[in-house]
Formats: structure tokens, sequence, C-alpha cells
């Protein structure tokens, strides 16, 4: 197990400095200067000249990469473009807990919702609620974030006046006024999550609960419940563990679109503004700590498969 975890975690080196070079690479094909946006447009030849050395945008390209390469290594991720030469890390730090609350919530949420979904789908196959939750499945998987959104505000905040329209509340702040700020995004970012779970979970179930061994434990005379508990479950859910570090890659994704529609200061809308400003070093740096997310999510997953299945070894 110590050898297969060194191995994963040298691995996830490899991807996060690829990730971020590409993303480097990427960003130097963004028209524009970031100097003249950092001067607003008003800056003298020479300030633009002075401002660009500072930057290191005078070097080139591999220049300027190993350059904030080495500096993040120790912890430095630039000054921002945007925020008035505010820290990289100070801008990132005060929007990440927005992002990782509603996250974390719609993280949470959408395993126990579309596991259980999947399941009693595919035990009641045929019967009348299957199709309703297959229906439910298919609409999820296909129906766009921001337009979740869009009817969440027009039907649920302009119509029935139950929940708020934009911004975000801590609850130990306001807790009914934060439940009403965190409904709708929490259920923009799960919906898909749990559609796509309940689809594979139903599948795995199907798979799963045509063995022999569940047949016998039925002979047997043993509860249904607890054979779908005790055995089915365990067996099918490899696959949907594997999907569940693959959702903290959507979750972040969708948190761009979320948080843009619902005005929430988050990870997500400042990566947009970051976009938008030109402030390369904030979006190099949300770009790592994404990056570092994901990667620590997918090697937690990778250790779960030996739990669930015994027969899995590492070495």
């Amino acid at each position: 197990m110590a050898s297969f975890i060194v191995r994963r975690l040298l691995q996830t080196l490899v991807v996060i400095f690829l990730v971020t070079l590409l993303t480097f690479m990427l960003l130097q094909l963004v028209p524009g200067d970031p100097a003249i946006t950092m001067l607003g447009g008003q800056g003298t030849p020479e300030q633009i000249i002075a401002l660009r050395q500072q930057l290191w945008l005078d070097k080139p390209v591999v220049v300027q990469y190993w350059h904030w390469l080495t500096n993040a290594l120790h912890g430095d991720l630039g000054q921002s473009i945007w925020f008035s030469n505010t820290p990289v890390t100070e801008v990132i730090f005060s929007r990440l807990p927005y992002t990782l609350y509603l996250s974390g919530i719609a993280l949470i949420l959408s395993p126990i919702i579309g596991i259980f979904l999947g399941a009693f789908g595919a035990i009641r196959r045929g019967k009348f609620i299957d199709p309703f939750i297959s229906l439910f499945a298919n609409i999820g998987v296909a129906m766009p974030v921001f337009w979740l959104g869009a009817l969440g505000i027009y039907f649920l905040a302009f119509k029935a006046h139950l929940l708020a329209i934009q911004g975000f509340t801590w609850p130990t702040v306001d807790l009914v006024k934060s439940i009403k700020q965190t409904v709708m995004p929490v259920i923009c970012l799960a919906v898909p999550a749990v559609a796509v779970i309940a689809r594979q979970t139903r599948s795995s179930v199907l798979e799963v609960i045509r063995q022999d061994y569940v047949r016998t434990a039925m002979a047997k005379g043993l509860r249904e419940r607890r054979v779908v508990w005790r055995h089915v479950l365990k067996n099918a859910m490899i696959p949907v563990v594997t999907l569940l570090g693959l959702e903290v890659r959507v979750l972040f994704g969708g948190a761009v679109l979320v948080e843009t529609v619902f005005n929430i200061n988050g990870m997500g809308r400042l990566m947009v503004s970051s976009c938008f400003a030109k402030d390369f070093p904030v979006l190099q740096g949300a770009v790592l700590i994404i990056a570092l997310g994901i990667s620590i999510a997918n090697l937690l997953v990778d250790i779960s498969y030996g739990w669930l299945d015994p027969r899995i070894k590492y070495e």
C-alpha cells in the first residue's frame, strides 16, 4: 500500500506540472497586455516597459514559467494584477471557502441521493417508479447548469418568493438567509452529479444482482434489504466510487457557472473575472489549487478500491 501511494503521489506531481505548464502556455495566447491592463490603459511607454520587466513579461515564456514554478514551490504564487498587487494566495484563500462550502454540500448530498435512487430503481426495475428515476437521470445529465439556475431563479425566487436570487451568507451570521441563498446553488451543483451517479448505480446494481451469490442469498431466505445492503451495493460501488472522483472535477467546473449566475464571490467567479481582467497570476494559482484538490480526490478513490474489493492488490 505504501509503495502504491508513493507512486500515485509521484504521478500526481507529474500531472500537476503538466496542467500548470499547459495552462501557462495557453494564457500566453490571450490577446492583450497585462501591464497595460494593470495601468488602466493610461501608462506611458516607459511605465509599461518598467512594469513588464517587473512582472517578467519581457522574458521568454519558458523563463517566465520557470520563475513562476520556483516561486510556487516556496509558496509564492506572485502578485495579483487586478487586485492592486495583493498576493495571489491571499486573493485565492479569501474566495476558496465559499466554493468549498457549496461544492462540499453538493458532494455529500449527490452520492447519498444518487446511490439511493439508482439502487431503488434497479431493485424496482420495470415497476411504476423506475421510469421516473430514469427520466430524472436523463434530464439531469442533459440540462445545462446555467439553465437550471435560471429556472430556479424564475420559479423559486421571482414567482414563489421562497429563495434569494443572489449573494452568500455564512450560517453563523444569519442561518435563515444562508439557507435561502444556498439552496439553489447547491441544487444546481448537485442535480447533474445525482443524475450521473443514479444512472451508474442502477446499471451496476442490475449487473451485480444477477450474480449467482445474490440468488443464493435470496434462496436462503435472507431479507431483500439485507442482501442489497450487505452483498449487492458494496460490490456495485467500484464504478460509482470512480465516478465520485470525476465528480469533484465536475463540481469545480460547475462552480464557475453557478457562482456567476448567483453572484457568489467564490473561486469560479474569481477565475471568470481574472480571465476578463487578464490577471494571469490569479488564474495560474487557481488552476494549481484546483489541480491539487482533484488529484487528492483521485488518490483517495484509488485507495478506497482495496476496501471495497479485497481482491484488488496494490503491489
